[in-house]
């Protein structure tokens, strides 16, 4: 008699287990409007038992382009604009209607502009904001703990929704620019979301319907910046002249460009990120990036920097975007990112191919990881509570 049931119980407990499985994927794979290939409710209950290649944390932990950037800050506060060591050098810098011929020479060796008192003053501001900047260039585990301070500043005037959700948004789109979101039709889906973050200036009009209107910040690299800096009054506003632009620097002579435009009649708030906050992304990027590479091609780690422009590597605008949703949101969603082979590589303009100094591919593991697996992100302080990420494609 005891024999006889056992099978039926076994085959019970195997039913029992078939059923309950079937309903955790119903309910994790549950999308909503849109399609998306990675989903991740992650809630309160994280776990983090990472296990990280302790070989590669080291080296993606040397920043190959501090030196080149300690020599710019220093050549830069000491009014030497020759002695920049990017391989860009021109017979003049500009920032709007500021032009730095850097052949003419007074006699103590400074640029003849830097005499006259209306840049004298910005030049001032210019070597402060600098010389901060290089201060805090430094790493620091916990600094994803103080993103959500940037809220306040993108919403001085408050909301009752950011306040309930303890000062974050509760729900973030992040625009990426690949032309996957062609024919998308998610343009309501985005601007269904409380904030919106825009990358580079990337065109809206005519684009609505699969890329949405509706914009809160514009997310740029500060070589954008100094485009719009030539302009008048540094316009730099495709989303309207309320919409506020942070921007990472990708040189240090930008710097210029966001003193000037910020003494302009430009109305809009500038910010630029936290570099505390850059240097915990440029980490995590090369961590990928590195992991990949090896994985893919079995060679030493000494032959990374070869194929990704050595020490001018670093993560694109969209990475740092995510990054900073991550932290400043209650839900992130991730719209326009990734790549096809039937797609533009964006969908607003005729760009053929990627910058090697970005590994995409590398910044598309991170994104998996945010989605499925966020513990396994390295890095970032453990105290850290990831939000949900929803990736739609």
């Amino acid at each position: 008699m005891k024999r006889s049931v056992r099978p039926i119980f076994s085959i019970m407990f195997i039913v029992a287990a078939a059923a309950t499985l079937c309903f955790r994927i119903i309910v994790s794979g549950y999308g909503g409007a849109g399609d998306f290939f990675y989903r991740s409710n992650i809630g309160d209950k994280q776990k983090r038992s990472p296990v990280f290649n302790e070989t590669i944390l080291r080296f993606a932990a040397v920043d190959l382009a501090e030196d080149s950037f300690r020599q710019d800050v220093e050549h830069l506060v000491s009014g030497n604009f020759r002695g920049l060591g990017n391989g860009r050098q021109r017979s003049f810098l500009w920032s709007g209607k500021y032009r730095i011929d850097i052949r003419a020479k007074s006699s103590k060796g400074v640029p003849v502009q830097l005499r006259s008192p209306e840049f004298y003053r910005l030049w001032l501001d210019f070597r402060r904001y600098l010389q901060n900047w290089w201060r805090n260039h430094r790493f620091r585990p916990d600094v994803m703990l103080d993103i959500e301070k940037v809220v306040k500043i993108l919403n001085p005037g408050g909301n009752e929704s950011v306040l309930d959700s303890g000062m974050k948004f509760k729900t973030c789109a992040v625009v990426g620019n690949s032309g996957i979101l062609l024919k998308s039709n998610l343009g309501g889906v985005i601007d269904g979301h409380e904030f919106v973050i825009r990358l580079n200036n990337a065109r809206t009009r005519g684009f609505e319907r699969n890329a949405g209107s509706k914009t809160n910040l514009s997310f740029v690299n500060s070589n954008i910046l100094h485009l719009c800096a030539r302009r008048e009054g540094c316009f730099c506003h495709p989303y309207g002249e309320k919409v506020p632009i942070m921007m990472y620097m990708c040189q240090m002579i930008h710097f210029l460009d966001y003193v000037v435009c910020n003494n302009s009649s430009n109305k809009s708030l500038l910010i630029v990120t936290e570099p505390q906050f850059d240097v915990l992304c440029a980490r995590i990027v090369k961590y990928y990036s590195v992991l990949r590479f090896v994985k893919e091609t079995g060679k030493s780690l000494d032959s990374w920097a070869g194929s990704h422009d050595g020490s001018n590597f670093h993560y694109s605008s969209g990475m740092q975007a995510v990054m900073l949703a991550i932290g400043i949101c209650d839900k992130v969603s991730i719209f326009g990112f990734g790549k096809s082979d039937s797609a533009k590589h964006h969908y607003h303009t005729n760009q053929k191919g990627e910058l090697h100094l970005h590994d995409y591919q590398a910044e598309y593991d991170l994104y998996q990881d945010l989605v499925e697996r966020p513990e396994a992100v390295p890095f970032i302080s453990d105290k850290f509570k990831f939000p949900p990420v929803v990736i739609y494609r």
